[in-house]
């Protein structure tokens, strides 16, 4: 297991590029088992998720080409099913929350697929239930295994279909879209996720020869087609990473600018931060987060607390509420958190407790933050990261703090960020590898 060790107290000046959107990605690179054909990927991540769910798909006989540090070229010509059953691919999938989204591309190709139950990070309870009820709309029959952890999903004759999904989720809208493009006739998906990610994909799997409408908005309507041919396809920008140095520069008074980050695409976050007192400013492509001395937090205008909660999109995205509650706790004012998607991913804040900051956790969905107002430097800590979204507020907090701070299990943070301590370290933050 390996840790951060990071003395605190340091400003950072400079320039950040963000790396490719990791959750765009996990879609993007499962949507390549649809065709036989070569396709190009621009910009992918340097991730432990993303390259664990490559190293996946060469196991099941896709051709991978690296062609430099963030393209690649893939082609899913032959495909070995029988992977699917073996106890490496089991071993291998369960570690992945992404490996979930292979389900709808080798259903719509090859009629059927199986997953083990996915891991990723331990925010609390993420169901399948969507997934699955959009298979069955298809056409498709599916099996739980409980025994042995199995999901599997067959149909040979996948047709058309309205549904109404019972929750907007990113992962199900995107497997159900890929697993519905060979199916017969039109299907209507509605109260689909319409995130910016679900948006690459629909116009990666137009481009590919799919006849997808209704791209970003929260209903799809897809007619099915025989065959999808290679294309060429950019990931855009992490807008979580870009919304993490946001906060990161405002917690540690430093300036820094974010290169190309396509802000149209950060839907809420921007304002999220305005709300904390904390503005941007836009330079053409990129932005810059000038050195905060202090910040104060908004209140609403009958005067009462401010909350900033997420939401589907175009709402806030819960992946950022992490880094708006660490650099909340050095505003001036109070706010409350309020994380409505997943209930375990404020149990964190205990270690924010321990390095001074000033938190209630109400229950496992709201936490209320009075703010330091920088009169009260938090202090250093040892700490161990519980996902990737904590693991970087945790990393701020550190960053920010008096002393040396250890932090274990950053591999959790190496599966969302892409060489962050290098990456800072460049900018003078003093953060070692161990």
């Amino acid at each position: 297991m390996a840790s951060f060790r990071i003395t605190g107290g340091t400003r950072l000046k400079g320039e950040l590029i963000p790396q490719g959107a990791k959750n765009e990605a996990l879609q993007i690179i499962c949507a390549v088992l649809l065709t036989p054909d070569e396709v190009r990927i621009n910009n992918i991540p340097d991730i432990l998720d993303v390259n664990n769910l490559i190293k996946l798909l060469e196991k099941l006989g896709v051709e991978v080409q690296k062609l430099n540090s963030s393209d690649y070229l893939f082609r899913a010509k032959q495909i070995n099913l029988d992977y699917l059953k073996t106890e490496e691919y089991r071993s291998q999938g369960a570690r992945l929350r992404g490996s979930v989204m292979i389900l709808g591309p080798l259903l719509a190709r090859f009629k059927k697929a199986f997953i083990p139950a996915p891991g990723g990070d331990k925010i609390g309870r993420r169901r399948l239930d969507t997934h699955f009820f959009g298979f069955e709309k298809l056409g498709a029959k599916f099996n739980y295994d409980a025994q042995n952890g199995i999901y599997s999903v067959e149909g040979k004759k996948l047709q058309g279909a309205y549904m109404l999904l019972d929750e907007a989720s990113v992962t199900g809208t995107a497997n159900i879209l890929m697993a519905s493009v060979f199916a017969k006739g039109k299907t209507s998906i509605y109260n689909a996720a319409c995130e910016p990610y679900l948006q690459q994909l629909s116009k990666m799997l137009n481009s590919m020869g799919a006849k997808i409408s209704g791209v970003g908005s929260n209903l799809l309507m897809i007619e099915g087609v025989d065959a999808l041919g290679g294309c060429t396809h950019t990931i855009m920008p992490d807008m979580i990473e870009v919304g993490s140095f946001i906060g990161l520069a405002a917690m540690n008074a430093s300036d820094i600018t974010v290169k190309n980050v396509n802000l149209d695409d950060l839907g809420m976050i921007p304002p999220a931060f305005a709300k904390l007192g904390i503005h941007v400013q836009q330079v053409g492509n990129d932005i810059r987060i000038p050195t905060y001395e202090n910040y104060e937090i908004e209140s609403f205008i009958d005067g009462s607390i401010m909350t900033i909660a997420d939401a589907p999109w175009p709402g806030l995205t819960p992946d950022i509420l992490s880094v708006i509650l660490v650099t909340a706790t050095q505003a001036k004012g109070s706010v409350l958190i309020h994380q409505k998607m997943f209930e375990s991913r404020l149990f964190f804040v205990d270690k924010l407790i321990d390095m001074g900051a000033k938190i209630i956790l109400c229950d496992p969905h709201r936490a209320t933050v009075i703010g330091l107002n920088r009169e009260v430097c938090l202090r250093a800590s040892t700490m161990t990261s519980p996902d990737i979204r904590a693991g970087i507020a945790l990393l701020i907090a550190a960053m920010s703090a008096n002393g040396t701070s250890t932090i274990h299990n950053i591999e959790q943070i190496d599966r969302g960020y892409q060489n962050i301590d290098t990456r800072l370290n460049a900018l003078g933050a003093k953060i070692e590898r161990i």
